[in-house]
């Protein structure tokens, strides 16, 4: 499967369904099964964010983990920032994102967290993480159709 990492706390945000739409300045060309991956990198910023995001929306977001992998979800498509922002989203989502001038959203659904996060070393861009190690996840949360 396909996987791509995201600083924390945005990664656990997807897991908790409380960030359906990822941004980037590059588009995603394919749409499909994607994993997510909690990126290893916790900066003071980061740190910060999360703290800010676990008082406004989440207390799990305070302590998320780094270095595994989170959620799967399916990535249905991906549009320009000023198409999403027209036709509107919710503050939280927009608070989760950078919508500036010439970046891209790529929406997520079929969100599904893991029980327990998988160890696992992420990468730039797109990466593979084998499907077997995925089936180890015996027991997922199911968070259901989002968009």
């Amino acid at each position: 499967m396909r996987a791509i990492s995201l600083w924390q706390p945005w990664a656990s945000a997807v897991a908790l369904g409380l960030k359906r739409i990822e941004t980037r300045h590059w588009p995603a060309r394919f749409t499909g099964p994607l994993a997510i991956h909690a990126a290893k990198r916790w900066t003071g910023a980061e740190r910060d964010d999360a703290a800010s995001f676990a008082r406004a929306y989440d207390p799990r977001l305070a302590e998320p983990p780094l270095g595994a992998i989170v959620a799967t979800c399916r990535l249905v498509r991906c549009d320009r920032s000023e198409d999403i922002l027209r036709r509107g989203i919710s503050p939280m989502e927009e608070a989760f994102g950078n919508y500036g001038p010439g970046r891209f959203g790529w929406l997520l659904d079929d969100i599904v967290a893991l029980a327990e996060p998988i160890s696992f070393r992420g990468a730039q861009g797109f990466f593979e993480v084998p499907d077997e190690l995925l089936g180890l996840a015996s027991h997922v949360q199911t968070l259901g159709r989002l968009l």
